[in-house]
């Protein structure tokens, strides 16, 4: 009698059970990871409060979701959400955080609320804040507050910027001329010591040819001021730019290449705002409420 054999018999290369769910929990995994990044980073997701209160006081170990909180904050207080007040204090608490990401995020929310003295007083120090993203954020706030300390970051931010060496060696560079680089992008290597941008902007010169040696606070290449922070800057001066300010903003009056129109619209109006200030009886409108946080 002709013996019947079983499938796995007539074809001994069909994969066995265990590799099927293999395969079903490999196929479950690449769905599940996106989605638990996604949920663990995406700052669009909608805190509860106890979430805030909870990402806030554990903000030494894990940041990124301090910053979460501190965005929801944010979004609350620029929706009138009265209730937000009572994280006034651990704003400013993060202020102090080794994180810049915190700093800069914490100094564009204490803009959102000009009636807080606390505010006002906190992002004053943030001026001083040894990262250039904070002082800046810490600027544009301030604009909100009409104080004129905020002046002289929002000039810089109309202005290119010059990356200089961190420490003697001999440079690599990384970027060519043209390129645009964001905060962190990394520039260049003296020695061993990483060289990254503090800002953003397009690569304009390289100041010292490849594989030359350079000293510590040597230039090594200029960055074009970013669009989006000429524009806030722009918007800012609106409110409390005076004379001094007036050569920075003429240059963009008459135009500045790779600037979008809007640039320049800003900056007739800014200019003329300055201008009309000197007329008591002009009324302006503040065109620096619910600016953005600056990347």
């Amino acid at each position: 009698m002709e013996q019947v054999q079983t499938p796995r018999q007539a074809d001994p290369k069909r994969p066995g059970r265990r590799a099927y769910v293999l395969i079903t929990l490999f196929a479950v995994l690449l769905v599940l990871f996106p989605v638990l990044f996604w949920h663990g980073t995406w700052f669009g997701r909608r805190l509860t409060d106890h979430d805030i209160d909870d990402y806030l006081a554990n903000a030494a170990a894990k940041p990124r979701q301090a910053q979460h909180a501190l965005v929801q904050i944010g979004e609350r207080l620029g929706s009138s959400n009265l209730a937000a007040r009572r994280w006034y204090p651990q704003v400013i608490e993060m202020t102090a955080s080794p994180s810049i990401e915190l700093r800069q995020t914490a100094a564009w929310i204490m803009g959102q609320d000009h009636t807080y003295a606390p505010f006002h007083d906190t992002l004053r120090k943030l001026l001083s804040d040894p990262a250039v993203m904070v002082r800046r954020n810490a600027a544009l706030s301030l604009s909100n507050f009409h104080d004129d300390a905020a002046r002289p970051e929002l000039r810089a931010m109309l202005r290119s910027s010059t990356i200089l060496s961190p420490a003697a060696g001999i440079v690599r560079f990384r970027l060519k001329e043209g390129l645009y680089v964001n905060p962190g992008t990394l520039v260049a290597r003296v020695g061993d010591v990483e060289v990254r941008s503090q800002l953003p902007g397009e690569v304009r010169a390289i100041r010292v040819p490849d594989g030359s040696s350079v000293n510590a606070g040597d230039a090594l290449a200029d960055i074009s001021a970013d669009k989006g922070h000429v524009w806030e800057a722009l918007r800012a001066l609106y409110t409390i730019g005076g004379d001094e300010d007036l050569e920075d903003i003429q240059r963009y009056v008459r135009g500045v290449p790779g600037m979008p129109e809007k640039v320049q619209q800003q900056a007739t109006l800014t200019l003329q705002a300055i201008q009309s200030r000197k007329k008591p009886s002009t009324a302006l409108g503040a065109h620096v409420l619910g600016a953005q946080p600056l990347v």
